[in-house]
């Protein structure tokens, strides 16, 4: 049922999908064509990182807390999670891509994985990125990607995010960029999305994954975009983004990515 609702999404989605020509807004035309639009330049030593990742077979522990933890297997290959859970690298490069034309410098990823898109996150001159991850696992062979890519610039919190972003936040931290990629439903997806709305401020940038891969996640996203300080969403099926800039007209678009 989930592959046959990513169809029906990808059709609506390709639909009503518009490039910079039809964008009235000056911020989002400049979004299109100076970000979104870019050709992407791919990470060399990131990507064979992630064909060695695609290729490994051994097995670890797998402790997923999010959807679907208690169907899956108690271990699986780093290979299986590597399909299954990275993010493809024309949208990692985007996402840097991102953190650079908006300035951002306090980064928060929710879903870490294996590191890649997080590694991708960090590539920017003076980002500092906090990225949470609750399988124990997968999270230590995050840290050791990290450590061999020599990246001194990412902090790894692990443990339940119910838990340890609620301790975050706490700090009060401002965050310039969100990137949200851990339990895809609509609960804790909310859940999330209402701690983080705590410590965003107006010039963030917000970036939820996965957005039409559920009902739940549709439903997820457009709670997203009903909340009062999101003034801007741009919609590329894998993912979409939110802006929070007051001076902006509310409004939503479906972009070509």
């Amino acid at each position: 049922m989930q592959g046959l609702h990513c169809y029906r999404a990808y059709v609506s989605y390709w639909l009503d999908a518009v490039d910079e020509h039809s964008l009235h807004s000056p911020f989002l035309f400049n979004l299109m064509t100076r970000v979104i639009s870019v050709v992407p330049v791919y990470h060399a030593p990131l990507e064979r990182l992630r064909q060695e990742l695609m290729r490994d077979k051994n097995e670890i522990p797998f402790n997923d807390l999010g959807t679907g933890a208690t169907l899956l297997p108690r271990s699986r290959s780093i290979s299986t999670i590597a399909k299954r859970s990275l993010s493809p690298a024309r949208f990692s490069c985007l996402y840097q891509r991102l953190i650079s034309y908006f300035r951002c410098t306090t980064v928060v990823e929710l879903g870490t994985s294996l590191g890649i898109n997080t590694l991708y996150l960090a590539q920017s001159p003076g980002v500092q990125v906090y990225t949470f991850e609750g399988a124990d696992s997968i999270a230590a062979v995050a840290q050791a990607n990290f450590a061999r890519m020599q990246m001194k610039n990412i902090t790894l919190i692990q443990g339940d995010i119910d838990v340890t972003l609620a301790d975050f936040v706490a700090k009060g931290l401002r965050v310039d960029f969100a990137f949200m990629d851990a339990n895809h439903t609509l609960r804790a997806t909310v859940k999330y999305f209402e701690y983080l709305m705590t410590v965003m401020h107006e010039e963030s940038v917000l970036v939820v994954d996965d957005i039409h891969l559920t009902q739940e996640m549709e439903s997820a996203w457009l709670a997203v975009q009903r909340h009062e300080r999101v003034r801007a969403t741009a919609d590329l099926y894998r993912c979409g983004i939110a802006f929070f800039t007051p001076l902006l007209d509310k409004q939503h678009v479906v972009l070509k990515a």
